[in-house]
């Protein structure tokens, strides 16, 4: 009589996801049961749902019928007071300028192929580049090999072959390459992949430069600068934290995503390797993460993002490419990106459209 669905769509192409959807509504409307739909994607609830309310604080915050509301009435009641299109990249969203036809590639992927957990390999002769001041957008539902991607990218898993370059120079992801040559990283669970959980926020934050000046002189790391800095990082970025000195672990998946953000975007960035940056993050965190992403691009920096929510594709990235089975199957302008095309070469629907 009582069917809960949490976040049902979030491994399913769009296709996927609709033809669910439509079969749930179907069970509702012909009075067999009630459903109780969970998600993020306002496509979903517009599209799908009779009602709707909005939780904010685990709070009932905003009840009203679909047919009644929008998108954006929705987005205010989740972030509460504030203005939702108050974040300078926000806008940035709306209007951002063309990437220039002459930009130097600043990330260039070529013949990368690496291993799955399970043996078997999991990118086949991956190529992909990235212009300054343009966002890669990598759509693909989860498990085609986009973890192992950034993991090859960042240094977390060995290359089988191939070459990756990064402003024209070879780069293995070293920590003397990632100083010299601009690049960072969010990485998906940043608590594992980006964290050590028993250190600090402050400690956590320097573990970039920890052994640079002015965090370390002469050989003595700088404690007291270490704290500081990330006292002024922790207001600009509003992590919320007991201080900086309580354990990381201790942080929401949101505000331990935010010192990332803080220790990875400090500085010029030339690339910026960014997967599933707000999954499961609130609405007020999606915004501020996404116009951080937003200004690293309009900066001059290249963003490869990967992500399973096409949604949030097709409103940051310039060009969307697909994974699918370890390979780029397709690519497209965002602007010209069509959400069925794109949904069916996730699906694995075709493989002749090779980039």
């Amino acid at each position: 009589r009582l069917l809960i669905l949490d976040e049902p769509t979030s491994v399913l192409t769009p296709q996927e996801a609709d033809e669910v959807l439509g079969h749930v509504r179907e069970f509702a409307r012909s009075g067999l049961c009630t459903v109780l739909i969970i998600t993020h994607k306002f496509r979903e609830v517009m599209s799908y749902a009779d009602s709707v309310t909005v939780l904010r604080r685990g709070k009932a915050v905003h009840h009203c019928s679909v047919a009644d509301t929008s998108p954006a009435q929705l987005a205010q009641a989740m972030m509460g007071g504030e203005q939702v299109a108050a974040s300078p990249a926000a806008q940035a969203c709306v209007a951002r300028t063309p990437v220039p036809a002459g930009a130097p590639v600043a990330l260039e992927v070529q013949g990368l192929k690496a291993q799955g957990d399970r043996g078997t390999l999991a990118l086949h002769e991956l190529s992909l580049s990235v212009r300054a001041g343009e966002i890669l957008g990598v759509a693909g539902v989860s498990g085609n090999g986009q973890r192992e991607l950034v993991e090859a990218l960042v240094g977390q898993r060995p290359r089988l072959a191939g070459k990756v370059t990064v402003m024209g120079q070879p780069y293995a992801a070293r920590r003397a390459e990632n100083r010299e040559l601009k690049v960072r990283s969010l990485p998906e669970e940043p608590l594992r992949n980006a964290c050590v959980g028993d250190l600090s926020v402050a400690e956590n934050m320097a573990l970039r430069d920890f052994d640079l000046p002015p965090l370390s002189r002469a050989g003595v790391l700088s404690f007291p600068y270490w704290r500081s800095r990330a006292r002024e990082w922790i207001a600009e970025y509003g992590v919320k934290t007991r201080g900086e000195g309580a354990p990381i672990r201790s942080l929401s998946g949101g505000n331990v995503q935010r010192a990332v953000l803080a220790r990875e975007l400090a500085g010029d960035i030339n690339v910026l390797i960014a997967a599933n940056p707000v999954f499961g993050l609130d609405f007020a965190a999606v915004a501020e993460i996404h116009s951080r992403i937003v200004q690293v691009r309009e900066k001059g920096g290249a963003v490869l993002l990967i992500s399973e929510d096409l949604d949030e594709l097709l409103e940051l990235a310039d060009r969307i490419v697909v994974m699918s089975e370890g390979r780029i199957v397709f690519e497209t302008s965002a602007a010209g990106a069509q959400r069925h095309v794109i949904g069916a070469h996730m699906g694995g629907g075709h493989h002749e459209g090779a980039a």
